[in-house]
């Protein structure tokens, strides 16, 4: 078992053609069940062609219709990725991932709202997973993203992140100790995003198969402490928290868009705090979050 993507997700890639679509494209067609997960590319200009044996069609509208696709990664240039998403969203697909950085505020938020104004109207709900994110990872069975695969071992522990770095290192640090990860999810870092820890953590507390979870955040915004409070009061699996940026000063915006301390309680003390109060075991040393985790399990 696994959250949101296993062996028998197929995949559209929306911007195949282009030079990031390709290269990951292809390293996430090498590993595991990718060869027959990736099954589609959209490109309108180049519809009828093929590149690395995946059918190219013009909208994601004909390429979830000839060959059932129910999820689609998304490398478009960040002018395009917002109605990329939202395309992506009409054609009622269950899951869109979008790994482009740099999408204006703007443009998130109007389809942002799109989404919702169409769920409201009782339409499906799509959900969507970044933008600015490494994508997701079942472990020997499917890899949608940019994460190094190589890193992953199929387990029973489950990983999610703000950070694309910091989800690698966690998983790293898990398999070199030898423990396998049920499904490692980075949620992405841009203030306006789709799947937020709370909604991860939830997937992995209704998940059989996952028995504890590291949860790795950065400072602003109050999705982390959102998290903490709804696992205290649901949560029956073990978990280990970090936040990163601890020695950042208030006020100062930091790499990820979303990463900005508005003051209180969005700072790593403070969101640390709140996880200790919920139950979690905390570190402010990224490089012991595999150990603390062994120690819960």
């Amino acid at each position: 078992m696994s959250i949101y993507i296993n062996k028998d997700t197929r995949v559209i890639t929306q911007g195949i053609t282009g030079k990031t679509g390709q290269f990951h494209t292809e390293k996430c067609q090498e590993y595991a069940n990718g060869k027959a997960c990736f099954v589609a590319g959209v490109n309108p200009k180049k519809a009828g062609e093929k590149i690395f044996d995946i059918p190219i069609f013009a909208s994601v509208k004909d390429a979830k219709k000839e060959t059932g696709a129910t999820v689609s990664v998304i490398y478009v240039p960040p002018a395009g990725a917002a109605d990329a998403i939202w395309e992506a969203a009409e054609a009622d697909l269950d899951l869109v991932i979008c790994i482009t950085e740099g999408i204006p505020v703007k443009d998130m938020l109007v389809v942002r709202n799109r989404m919702k104004e169409k769920e409201a109207k009782g339409g499906k709900k799509t959900l969507l997973l970044g933008p600015n994110c490494p994508g997701l990872i079942t472990p020997d069975e499917i890899k949608i993203g940019i994460m190094p695969g190589h890193i992953h071992k199929k387990g029973r522990v489950g990983v999610v992140s703000r950070s694309g770095t910091l989800t690698y290192e966690a998983v790293a640090q898990l398999t070199e100790l030898g423990i396998g990860q049920s499904s490692a999810v980075g949620i992405g870092g841009d203030p306006i995003n789709g799947l937020k820890h709370i909604d991860v953590m939830r997937a992995f507390n209704d998940d059989p198969d996952t028995d504890a979870v590291i949860m790795i955040g950065e400072i602003g915004g109050p999705d982390e402490a959102d998290a903490a409070r709804w696992c205290k009061d649901h949560m029956k699996k073990p978990i280990v928290g970090f936040i990163a940026g601890v020695t950042a000063p208030a006020g100062k915006r930091m790499g990820h868009a979303g990463a900005l301390i508005s003051g209180g309680a969005d700072t790593a003390e403070a969101k640390l705090a709140v996880m200790e109060a919920c139950g979690f075991k905390v570190t402010r040393n990224p490089s012991e979050m595999g150990k603390l985790l062994k120690a819960l399990l």
